[in-house]
């Protein structure tokens, strides 16, 4: 099996070749950002807005935010409510995929926040689809 290949930018820091696939993992495309700054746009894979607001407005602390963030990963949907058997657990569908693209071809997720950015989601979601105790 082919090792995933997946690294994470700022949306706004230079495109490059070597990017491969440019995945903007954010609830917010931008103002201004044009899409020629990502190839694919998956505002489910970013955080919810409130969660979101909640971090950056200092009402949650990091740990408290990166927990939060792995758990609306894998929330159920309301069309989850709908169906007895099959069910879609959250984002595990898009997980699934991004990981499979990986083995392919390099990912990268892009954010909004900055290029030196410690505290981002695209970190969080980087580990998520690297680790290999995860099953997607």
């Amino acid at each position: 099996m082919a090792k995933e290949s997946i690294q994470t930018k700022s949306v706004s820091t230079m495109i490059e070749a070597a990017d491969g696939l440019r995945v903007l993992v954010a609830r917010f495309r931008g103002r201004g950002v044009p899409k020629s700054r990502y190839n694919l746009w998956l505002p489910s894979l970013g955080p919810s807005e409130e969660l979101l607001h909640g971090f950056l407005n200092g009402k949650i602390t990091w740990p408290d935010f990166s927990k939060e963030y792995r758990k609306e990963l894998w929330a159920d949907g309301l069309v989850d409510e709908k169906n007895r058997t099959s069910k879609n657990h959250g984002q595990k569908g898009l997980l699934r995929l991004l990981r499979f693209i990986s083995r392919q071809q390099q990912v990268t997720l892009l954010c909004h926040c900055g290029e030196a950015a410690e505290h981002c989601h695209r970190h969080l979601l980087q580990k998520i689809l690297l680790s290999s105790k995860v099953t997607l």
